[in-house]
Parts: C-alpha cells; structure tokens; sequence
C-alpha cells in the first residue's frame, strides 16, 4: 500500500492538472454532519496531495493546515499553494499537537490509512466535540457508460487491483451523505485524469497507454464533440470524536 500510495509522487503534476475538484454541496453536507461551520474551524487536511481540498476548505473560511506524506505530491502543494501551510507524515502518526484541531479531513486517502492506528490518531489530535471527515469522490456508474468504462478499468487493471475502501469501524458515525455533481471536460482531459489513478500509474506506461488510445476511440464515438460530461457522486461519511 505504501508503495501504491507513493506512486502519485511521479505524476503530481498531472493529477493537479486534471484530477476533479468538489462541489459546494459537499462543504454543506460537511458543516451539516460535523455541527459548526467551516469558516473559522482549525482544520488539517490529511493526505492533502497537491491540495485540491484544502484550498476549497480554506476558501469555505476554514484555518487549514495540509499534512502530506508524498515528496512529489508536497512539492506540487508548495507550487500550487503556497500560502497554505504543509507539513509531511500521514494519518498513521500525524505530526500533530493533541486535542489542536476542530476536523480532521480525508478527501479520497482514508483508504491510504491503517485505521488501528490511524482512529487514534485522529481522537488524538481532534478536540472533545470535534470531527473526522472522509469522503471520496467517484465517477457514478449508474451511468451506462461509465458503468461499462469502470468494467473494462477493472479488467485491464486486475493483476494490480483497486485499493480497499477502509473499515470506519470503531468511529462514532454522525452521519453519511452523498452528493451528485458532474463537470465537462475535454476527452483528453477525461484519459488524462484517468491516467492519474494508482492503478494505471503502477500498470507501467506503456500498457496504459494502449488503454487510454482504446478508450480515446470509444468515447469518441459517444461524445463526437470532444467534450465529456464526467458524471460523480461524492460520498460522505462524518464521525465525531
């Protein structure tokens, strides 16, 4: 896992430029279920990446810190925000105070996590009454052919696998949410932030290269004008701790 995880690092750049940002109605959904608003709230975004939420969690008003484990992935954070402040390690050993921080934040790297050592962590470093919030954000396969493009993923990816989505057992669940938005894009735009998931970038380049031409030429056909609608659904889950 560590190695998939550090995988990004190589292609942080890419996974800036095309990985999905989140909808308002995700922030909503957050404030609703942690019971505070985001502006004002000590909040550290874990497994932050390149910062794609944490920059839309400070927007919301929030006093943000990011914590990264990845060389490649805090490099592009630094670029691409440097007003926010970073500091490296990751959920199992968060190299922060205890009881400092109003939420905890995992935007798509909860599954990074070994949650035996990372619920504590998280029960460490949030105050009494405070929050963890994991969410990921997920092409909808209730779309016929975004159903049949996750089938043909998974099989050119089966060797590798997907990673698991991690046990929230032991967490105190506030509630779940989900929150459906979508975004167009160019095709390229589309094979580009496919390239950017672990599963490709451990496939090996030139494997996943013939992939993404295969697909470049289905999707063509389905979207003539070059342009995709990229349909999601964010799923939400909100423990207090």
């Amino acid at each position: 896992m560590t190695t998939r995880a550090r995988s990004f690092d190589a292609a942080a750049a890419l996974y800036q430029a095309y990985r999905p940002g989140y909808p308002p109605e995700l922030f909503d959904a957050v404030e609703a279920l942690a019971g505070r608003p985001l502006a004002g709230a000590r909040v550290a975004d874990v497994g932050a990446g390149t910062g794609i939420a944490t920059a839309l969690l400070r927007a919301r008003g929030a006093e943000v810190l990011a914590v990264e484990p990845g060389d490649g992935m805090a490099a592009e954070f630094r670029r691409a925000h440097p007003g926010i402040p970073i500091v490296r390690g990751d959920g199992d050993r968060l190299p922060l105070a205890s009881g400092a921080f109003d939420l905890l934040t995992y935007a798509q790297a909860w599954h990074w996590t070994d949650p035996a050592r990372a619920v504590p962590e998280a029960r460490r470093v949030v105050r009494p009454g405070g929050a963890l919030a994991l969410w990921w954000n997920d092409l909808d396969t209730s779309v016929p052919w975004v159903a049949e493009q996750d089938e043909r993923i998974r099989a050119v990816v089966a060797e590798i696998g997907l990673p698991p989505r991690e046990t929230t057992d032991g967490l105190d669940i506030t509630g779940r949410r989900e929150v459906r938005w979508s975004r167009r894009i160019p095709l390229e735009a589309h094979l580009a932030n496919q390239a950017s998931h672990s599963a490709f970038l451990l496939l090996g380049e030139a494997r996943t290269r013939e992939f993404t031409d295969a697909e470049r030429d289905r999707l063509s056909a389905l979207f003539p004008d070059g342009s995709v609608e990229e349909p999601y659904v964010v799923s939400l889950t909100v423990a207090r701790l």
